[in-house]
């Protein structure tokens, strides 16, 4: 044989087992190859009949070569789209010893608070920023995207409604909510009949049929509004009130525990998480404490081993899937936790001052943009703001094309609607890029751009938050958060917490399929790619060629493997998934006249169901045994 056609399958070299593995295996088994295997297990009427079309396989080198390819049709542009997703700065000390470690994101499902001690304490700092930032008294570990954790508030307060509320099915909801977030929501509203109403809460006079209200704060515009009193008449006939709130703003807003709510939701990926074309970005979900019992996802706690040491554990771990099943209220898969820990170590790595000090440049930023604006004659529809403006083109909406075009050929995406731009900074937002804006801005509006004057408001910049917004009580004063703020203090700090997990790196996995182990390395390379990760997901998708062209052929390749005629994407997680199907099926029957269809058979595949059903008069317990 030539050593030249000596092929170096990507196969051979990213799963462990060789052939002469695979062949003691089935020996193990009693059997003479994988085909004899599959006659056995696979009925012949189940299996397929047709050869499936798929790529020609590829070795690393040449896959990673191709993906480079394709990652160059996206275009990066400056995004100041906001509506929840926002250029951010990933420490490097993150980047290489988190998000690009496989002793982080190949560990094994924390069920095992044993093995999983380092990440369990990881999430814990997720779990305390997140209640220090918000106000709250209580916080799980994640959940999956901020739409995704603002329907689980909807359906907790659902559940938990008081006995003069018991026939109430209606959330109302601000029209100033993030679209991706309302659609979220209306989707899980609809299997329970809740009816969800949108509109202002100013004008909003709170009737007996609503069980909660949801707020965005601030403001999807921009606006930051000051909800005491619509939230004082919310809790006066017994309404829930959601705040899904900036993490990043929290530094310096008022709290939403500080002015009534009942749960706050929303996204970290301001900390430190690249976009990605929309994710996965970890969610936060913090509420009372009188809600503990109810509150979706898992939550961390402190515990005492054996040894009368600290120990971490999943606290009310009968929320999990893997106990009570269909009664369990959490399903995050450990991808997910991955995330979570990125942004808990952003909080650990900068502290509160210097969370603060980004916060205070941001909004400083988007002041000193204020001030460019209203020199160009154009009108800002905020009062208050943090980090978004909105310029009002409703007197002359052919000027919303000019600043389009003129913001395109700069390579920069702003937010357009019929009548209004928006405009929303970020951490990696400087004074030169608000230079580069206000150009862009004044020339639409047929100005010359005045360095003078730009460097003048730059240097008249003051605090313009007004005292009922602003916050003034401290955060993050546990010493986590105020100890490891050099980066050899933090990598020696996360290396510490990799060392108490269990990951692929140390040991073969028997359980956790959720996790991203089975992804090899040249899979995961692009990940951090720009061309990858600085992509908005409102992004014009001229922009986005590269990953549509990814996203058309994992459908295409999906739907011959299933011969399903169409695939969604949309789910980002295996729970998730059964989730949008168990919906698709429930649509279909609705369309044909069958919606009094409404029971899912889940059969139990236990050997030991007949002695479990005998012993304890229920049909889960032998998975619950197992």
């Amino acid at each position: 044989m030539s050593y030249i056609n000596i092929p170096d399958k990507f196969i051979d070299r990213h799963i462990g087992p060789n052939e002469a593995d695979t062949k003691e295996m089935l020996k193990v088994i009693g059997v003479e190859s994988i085909d004899e295997l599959i006659n056995l297990t696979i009925p012949e009427r189940i299996r397929l009949k047709n050869e499936i079309q798929l790529d020609v396989p590829v070795t690393e080198s040449e896959f990673v070569e191709g993906l480079r390819t394709i990652a160059a049709k996206n275009k990066i542009f400056k995004s100041y789209i906001g509506m929840g997703y926002y250029p951010t700065k990933t420490p490097f000390v993150i980047q290489r010893n988190i998000l690009e470690n496989p002793g982080w994101y190949t560990q094994y499902t924390p069920y095992q608070a044993e093995i999983s001690q380092g990440r369990l304490e990881a999430l814990l700092n997720f779990q305390t920023m997140v209640i220090d930032l918000t106000g709250m008294d209580i916080a799980n570990a994640s959940l999956l995207d901020e739409g995704t954790s603002a329907a689980e508030a909807m359906l907790m307060f659902y559940h938990t409604r008081p006995a003069s509320k018991k026939n109430a099915n209606t959330i109302f909801v601000s029209e100033n909510i993030f679209p991706q977030t309302l659609d979220v929501v209306k989707t899980r509203a609809l299997p329970l009949g809740i009816n969800v109403v949108v509109g202002d809460h100013r004008s909003l006079n709170i009737d007996d049929d609503v069980f909660a209200v949801l707020v965005q704060y601030p403001a999807g515009n921009g606006d930051v509004y000051d909800f005491r009193e619509f939230f004082e008449q919310a809790s006066s006939k017994e309404v829930n009130t959601i705040v899904a709130a900036d993490i990043m703003s929290l530094c310096l807003l008022k709290p939403p525990g500080e002015f009534g709510a009942d749960a706050v939701v929303g996204s970290t990926q301001r900390f430190g998480v690249p976009m990605g074309f929309g994710g996965p970005h970890a969610a936060y979900f913090a509420t009372k404490d009188k809600y503990k019992r109810s509150l979706p996802g898992r939550i961390i706690g402190v515990s005492v081993d054996n040894n009368g040491d600290k120990a971490y554990r999943m606290a009310l771990q009968t929320r999990e899937q893997h106990i009570r099943r269909e009664k369990a209220t959490s399903n995050i898969c450990t991808a997910q936790v991955l995330l979570a820990v990125m942004a808990g170590m952003y909080a650990v790595y900068h502290g509160p001052e210097r969370l603060k000090n980004i916060a205070v440049k941001i909004h400083y930023l988007t002041a000193l943009l204020n001030k460019c604006i209203a020199d160009a004659g154009y009108k800002q529809s905020n009062e208050f703001f943090f980090d978004t403006l909105e310029i009002d083109l409703s007197d002359d909406v052919s000027k919303i094309d000019a600043l389009k075009n003129l913001a395109l050929s700069s390579n920069i995406n702003l937010r357009y609607s019929p009548e209004t731009v928006g405009i929303s900074i970020s951490e990696a937002d400087t004074i030169d890029s608000i230079k580069e804006l206000a150009e862009v801005i004044l020339k639409s509006a047929g100005m010359n751009f005045d360095g003078k004057r730009f460097e003048f408001l730059a240097g008249e910049m003051k605090d313009i938050l007004p005292h009922q917004i602003a916050r003034t009580s401290k955060y993050l004063q546990h010493p986590i958060f105020n100890t490891h703020h050099s980066e050899t203090q933090l990598l020696r700090y996360m290396k510490s917490l990799e060392n108490k997990d269990l990951s692929l790196t140390t040991s073969m996995i028997p359980l956790g399929s959720c996790t991203m182990k089975l992804n090899a390395t040249a899979e995961m390379i692009g990940v951090t790619w720009p061309e990858f990760s600085n992509i908005h997901p409102f992004a014009p998708l001229d922009q986005a060629a590269g990953y549509m062209e990814i996203i058309n052929e994992i459908s295409k390749d999906l739907s011959q493997i299933t011969q399903f005629p169409a695939i969604s994407l949309q789910p980002n997680s295996g729970a998730q998934g059964e989730y949008t199907g168990l919906m698709v099926i429930r649509q279909y029957h609705v369309k044909n006249g069958s919606s009094f269809r409404n029971v899912c058979l889940i059969p139990c595949i236990c050997t030991r169901y007949k002695s479990c059903k005998r012993r304890h008069g229920r049909d889960e317990s032998c998975c619950r045994e197992q």
